[in-house]
């Protein structure tokens, strides 16, 4: 019988409700791990999750029988509940609405695992807005500024 057989590369990028720097390093990798198992759980394959205070990159093979709304929504809400559960932050914690998705090809795989490992490294240099309105501009996605995250200018 035949099969349909894919690997589609997705870079997942979303960010702290109004950009705060609240995923405390002392426990970031917890959240990372369980955001891990969220989508092993939901039968995709997590290449890697990193990030810094403010924001999270997600490095996902998706299988074409899951929306990429729907694992986003899941990872979202999942792990929103699991920092809550264990009361690292003052009040509720949530991320922003919205997120970035930019596809890869699988001989792209090991630039993008680096850049994603190498978060912190990276923000040292340059902000997460403009690693953001960059993505956007070189995956050319059409996008108003107003209907970007909340931007917290500090």
């Amino acid at each position: 019988m035949a099969g349909t057989y894919s690997q589609i590369y997705i870079q997942i990028v979303f960010a702290v409700q109004g950009r705060q720097n609240l995923l405390q390093k002392e426990w970031r990798q917890e959240v990372f791990k369980y955001m891990v198992g969220i989508i092993k759980n939901k039968g995709q394959k997590p290449i890697i999750v990193n990030g810094v205070e403010d924001h999270v990159h997600v490095l996902v093979g998706l299988k074409p029988s899951m929306a990429l709304s729907d694992l986003v929504r899941d990872v979202k809400n999942n792990s929103s509940n699991f920092i809550n559960d264990r009361s690292w932050i003052k009040g509720r914690f949530n991320w922003q609405e919205g997120y970035g998705a930019f596809s890869y090809s699988h001989s792209q795989i090991g630039n993008v695992y680096n850049y994603i490992l190498n978060q912190e490294k990276h923000h040292a240099k340059q902000t997460f807005k403009d690693e953001y309105l960059d993505f956007l501009r070189k995956f050319e996605i059409e996008h108003d500024v107003k209907y970007l995250f909340d931007w917290v200018d500090l």
